[in-house]
């Protein structure tokens, strides 16, 4: 399973979360990834853990005041991006377009959706992954596994339709090691969270608490 991180925009010390997250993937043997602010992806990268960028535009080199170009997010560490999460919405072209981007600057991707209907239109682009996260769960603290696990079924198919090769995660009030079981049940080969992680007094004992069912 893989663990991917968002830090959002949330007042919480991306380094500090870097950290656990690093020693808790080096101690378990779990793929975790972080996620910050573009401004932040240096210095996170730098505690080495696996870092991607939270989003990159559908630009090339050139006159893009207050893009994110995926070259740049490269160079500063990052090895995937995030792409139309639902606080960051995209048109289909530029979806195409930033992953034609990523792929230039060979960043790993993962485009987010709403349901499987999405799902599978975001997997007919060919990105690495895709994640289902309803919008109205996220945050919430309540699984999208629990609150309504046939959306999970249904992107996890609906991938599979378009281009078996994509994986699927599952985002949307993941915080628990029983959420990521039940994620893992249902067919997702990873999770996509946020606050459960980044809001926590204790984001190492958060992490461990997550992937403790793994070990």
């Amino acid at each position: 399973m893989f663990v991917l991180v968002n830090l959002k925009a949330y007042p919480c010390d991306p380094v500090e979360v870097a950290t656990a997250a690093a020693d808790v993937s080096d101690d378990s043997g779990v793929r975790v990834a972080v996620a910050p602010q573009a401004a932040q992806i240096g210095p996170v990268a730098e505690t080495g853990v696996e870092t991607w960028a939270q989003h990159v535009s559908a630009v090339e080199h050139g006159s893009h005041t207050g893009s994110t170009l995926a070259e740049a997010a490269a160079d500063a560490g990052a090895v995937g991006t995030l792409l139309n999460h639902s606080e960051n919405r995209l048109k289909l072209a530029d979806i195409d377009g930033a992953l034609d981007a990523a792929d230039r600057a060979d960043l790993e991707t993962i485009v987010c959706a709403n349901n499987p209907a999405q799902i599978g239109a975001a997997a007919a682009l060919d990105p690495d992954g895709v994640a289902v996260e309803p919008p109205e769960l996220i945050g919430t603290g309540t699984p999208v596994s629990k609150a309504d696990p046939d959306i999970v079924t249904g992107a996890v198919d609906a991938a599979a339709r378009v281009n078996g090769d994509v994986d699927v995660l599952c985002g949307a009030g993941i915080s628990t090691g029983e959420d990521l079981v039940s994620a893992s049940d249902l067919g997702a080969s990873g999770v996509l969270l946020a606050s459960g992680v980044a809001k926590a007094d204790d984001p190492r004992a958060a992490l461990e608490d997550l992937v403790e069912p793994l070990l």
